[in-house]
Parts: structure tokens; sequence; C-alpha cells
């Protein structure tokens, strides 16, 4: 049985959506970095950020396999009971007129700050759902690009941002020199170029 305080933890975690969108696939499967953001469509970066909170509250686990990708699992399955449970009959204390106007005007503010949080959620449901369809056209459309697992890796994390050498290193599972290999595929058919000492998508340079 849980604790206060680590309750208030669990519900802080749970109320994420992308973070409960990562155990929903855990609960399916062990799952390394990349995959979790390939099935997602979710940064690298934000995806490990996820992981490693989760991992700090002992919900997850790690592993490494032989080709040194960290896999990720769920230490424990996660069941969230409400039980609600019916109030005996209360006594409201009297307030003044002013205190009536504050919370009337409080309680509008309000109402329309989550109507206006209500709105952006359905606008980033919507924008989710173009962006996995919009993949699948990318990966369709770009057969004679895409040559494996390592290109469509690279292409996801700068998709999210510019990024060096070491930064690609640091968020994709393939060695230095692979990584070298497939950059210099990936720039001389013109689908990655490189302005100083970062590489980006062709063409998104300013965005």
């Amino acid at each position: 049985m849980l604790e206060g305080g680590e309750v208030s933890r669990l519900l802080d975690i749970l109320g994420n959506r992308n973070r409960r969108r990562i155990i929903e696939l855990l609960r399916q499967k062990p799952c390394f970095v990349t995959e979790i953001s390939e099935r997602l469509v979710l940064s690298p970066k934000a995806v490990i950020d996820h992981l490693q909170m989760m991992e700090r509250e002992h919900l997850l686990i790690s592993c490494q396999d032989e080709r040194r990708r960290k896999y990720y699992y769920l230490s424990h399955d996660i069941n969230v009971i409400v039980n609600l449970q019916k109030q005996d009959r209360v006594t409201l204390p009297t307030v003044d007129e002013d205190q009536k106007t504050r919370f009337a005007r409080n309680l509008t503010v309000f109402r329309r700050m989550v109507r206006a949080r209500d709105e952006l959620l359905d606008n980033l449901e919507q924008l989710e759902r173009d962006i996995e369809s919009r993949f699948v056209e990318v990966m369709r459309t770009g057969e004679d690009f895409i040559t494996g697992d390592g290109d469509l890796e690279i292409l996801l994390a700068l998709s999210h941002f510019d990024l060096t050498l070491a930064e690609l290193e640091e968020m994709c599972s393939l060695s230095t020199d692979e990584l070298k290999q497939r950059l210099n595929n990936l720039m001389y058919t013109g689908v990655v170029e490189r302005t100083n000492d970062r590489y980006q998508i062709r063409g998104t340079h300013g965005e």
C-alpha cells in the first residue's frame, strides 16, 4: 500500500499523457529508446527524460543487450483504483459579499483557463494524428533515401533539433563509424546537410 506522498508522486507521473503512452507500450514488451521514439513519434531526448524520471521513481528497470542498447521494462504493473465515499452533509461557513465577488471572479477565470486547456489538448491530439499520418507518408516516399533503421534513427532525431555529431551519438544506438557513414550517405543523397558543426534536414535551416 502506497503512502500519501508516494501516491502524489505517482499521480504526478501518470498525469503526463506521453508517460502514460510509454507505460502502455512497455506493458506489451521491453523497448529501447529509439523504438519508443519511433512508435510514439516523440523526440529521443523527450523519451529519455520521461524514462529517467520513471526509473528514478522505481517504476521502470533497464538492462543492456549485446549491442549495448538499453532496454526498459516495467518493474511493477500499475493499477489505479479510485474509491468514492459519500460524505456526511456539511455546513458551509458564511461569507461576506466581497468574498463572494472574488470567488465568482476567480471561478470565471478558472473556467476560461480550463476551456482553453481543453481546446489545446484537442488540437494536440489532432496534431499527433497528423504527425503519425505524415510519418507514414515519409516512410512511403523515402524508400529510395532511407536504407535502414539507422537512417530512420538519424532523421527522427534531426526532425526535432539540429544536432552535432556528439549529440547524435548520444541519441542514436549507432556506432561512431556507422553514424558517420550514414550521415555522409544522407548528405550525398541531399536529405541532410551540415552547417558549421550541426547536421540538419535539408531545407529546414532557420526554422
